[in-house]
């Protein structure tokens, strides 16, 4: 490894998304930037699809083999939330992390500059203004009647003071060789936008965290049963009794599987810490995935990026 910055101060934005309004959205993002800087904040991380927000319980009017012209209308209505990569959007969180001088990771629904697909994407912005986009390889379960498997921008990662950052969004984490293609680039930091929110899932994040000897940033989010739009054409199958969603549970594991900050549930909140960047290192004497106990002789992933 080489060497790397002892300390980064990281921003776990929890919040809930405007949900179908990419413009609102996007002016929520960037106060919550601002707020997260003015603290010192040197890395920021929002959850999956933070715009236009994750539409939990809707299925668009799809069935098996039929679809409905009103799930249709609901559909184009997100599509035309979806942001474009490099578009207006895209500027103005650029110029914002600049501006902050901070890298940023950010959740959205990506909108193909071309055809007509949408992919459930995250970004990871530069303080020089550049950035790298990472589409979901496997959108999951009936997220495919939504976005498009990727077709590019399978694992980038981002060089910082603090080693390389990647990410995997939601369900790719369950994905053994997607966590080893991102292994095998030397990250120290794993980011997760997600909106897992069932206790399952910290059992996962801890053992990852652990199996890749590298910081778990588990991002998550707040959506309420109010949040969806009043005048949506299909009603979200979600508990009608409940008002919240999806329950948030962000949270930093680190490389030994430790909780660095327990699970936040049903708030909107910014957390702050300071990762101890000397431990993805140090905890690697004895357990290296990539390194002294990975056996390349018998074991070998070919990734086709």
């Amino acid at each position: 490894m080489k060497d790397i910055k002892n300390t980064c101060r990281i921003a776990l934005v929890q919040a809930e998304p405007v949900m179908f309004d990419k413009e609102a959205s996007l002016e929520k993002a960037l106060n919550l930037i601002d707020e997260a800087a003015g603290n010192k904040a040197e890395l920021i991380v929002f959850p999956e699809l933070f715009i236009p927000g994750y539409p939990i319980g809707m299925n668009f009017g799809f069935s098996m083999g039929k679809r409905t012209e009103s799930g249709r209308v609901d559909w184009k209505r997100y599509y035309d939330a979806s942001v474009v990569a490099g578009g207006s959007e895209f500027r103005q969180l650029s110029e914002a992390s600049a501006k902050a001088g901070v890298y940023l990771s950010m959740g959205f629904s990506e909108r193909d500059a071309v055809n007509g697909t949408l992919y459930n994407s995250n970004v990871i912005f530069e303080p020089d203004g550049s950035w790298k986009v990472h589409r979901k390889l496997k959108p999951t379960g009936s997220e495919r009647v939504v976005w498009g498997d990727a077709d590019r921008d399978y694992f980038p990662v981002t060089e910082t003071p603090w080693g390389p950052v990647g990410s995997l969004i939601c369900w790719e984490s369950y994905m053994p060789l997607a966590r080893v293609a991102l292994y095998q680039k030397g990250i120290t930091i794993y980011i997760s936008p997600n909106t897992n929110d069932n206790p399952e899932w910290q059992s996962t994040i801890q053992h990852i965290a652990i199996e890749g000897k590298c910081y778990f940033i588990n991002a998550d989010m707040i959506v309420r049963r109010s949040s969806y739009p009043a005048d949506l054409h299909e009603v979200p199958a979600i508990d009608p009794e409940a008002e919240m969603v999806c329950r948030g549970g962000s949270c930093i594991i680190d490389p030994f599987g430790h909780y660095v900050t327990e699970p936040v549930w049903d708030e909107e909140t910014i957390i702050y810490q300071d990762l101890d960047m000397t431990l993805p290192a140090a905890c690697r004497m004895e357990h290296d995935p990539v390194g002294h106990y990975a056996r390349p002789d018998v074991l070998e992933l070919i990734v086709h990026e």
